[in-house]
């Protein structure tokens, strides 16, 4: 187990953070997916009190590895806020931080389902759907069919395996030649099981998943998706 993971995905050497971030060294850029910023205020508002720190815990987290990796760009592929309204539930500690790193990046929000409008007033670029870097494509949610480059997020995907009698846990990686899925980088995001058939069909030949387990990550066979518990 490594807390990174070299990955190549059509011709770009791209490095897996065990953050649950993507580092592009050839492009100086760090990619994340699914912040969920705000989740814990959200759920407060139908009477489901989480402790109020998702929106800081996560901002810690990307802040490390932005210090680590000292990319160039910064792309976040969608559902960055939980809701519409997430921006505006930023705390002011909070919203500054926000608001320096987009200052301090080239950093584009690329829209999901969660967050369709822009975070007024946070800053940085928002394109609607998707962003073509290279041989690369980015975007929220996975598109159907044969798509090669692809780096896209939206299913939060974890991972549940006995590994050399270990039983190991949490939010992961899943890729093959064509596409890679990235966890939730967010504190409060969730997760679903690499087995589920929505991320399944989205590997018919079989996949890699890398599951980031206690700060590091570790390759599952690629043939995981078929494995027993």
């Amino acid at each position: 187990m490594a807390n990174v993971l070299v990955l190549t995905l059509n011709g770009a050497e791209l490095i897996a953070d065990a953050s649950g971030g993507l580092y592009w060294p050839g492009q100086q850029c760090f990619v994340l997916a699914d912040l969920h910023l705000e989740k814990g205020s959200s759920y407060a508002r139908s009477g489901v009190l989480l402790p109020p720190y998702d929106s800081r815990a996560s901002l810690d987290a990307l802040e490390e590895a932005l210090a680590r990796h000292r990319p160039r760009r910064v792309l976040s592929l969608g559902d960055s806020f939980h809701d519409g309204n997430g921006a505006d539930r930023l705390g002011r500690a909070e919203r500054q931080r926000l608001a320096k790193l987009t200052r301090d990046y080239e950093w584009t929000w690329v829209a999901g389902n969660h967050d369709p409008d822009p975070p007024a007033g946070i800053g940085g670029t928002v394109v609607a759907n998707e962003i073509a870097i290279g041989p690369l494509i980015f975007r929220h949610c996975a598109a159907p069919g044969s798509i090669i480059g692809e780096v896209s997020g939206h299913y939060h995907p974890k991972a549940n395996f006995w590994v050399r009698a270990r039983r190991l846990t949490g939010r992961c990686f899943v890729a093959d030649y064509r596409r890679i899925v990235l966890p939730a980088f967010g504190a409060y995001a969730g997760g679903l099981d690499v087995r589920d058939p929505a991320i399944v069909a989205l590997f018919p030949r079989g996949c890699s998943v890398h599951l980031i387990a206690r700060g590091r990550i570790a390759t599952i066979a690629s043939d995981v998706l078929s494995a027993a518990d």
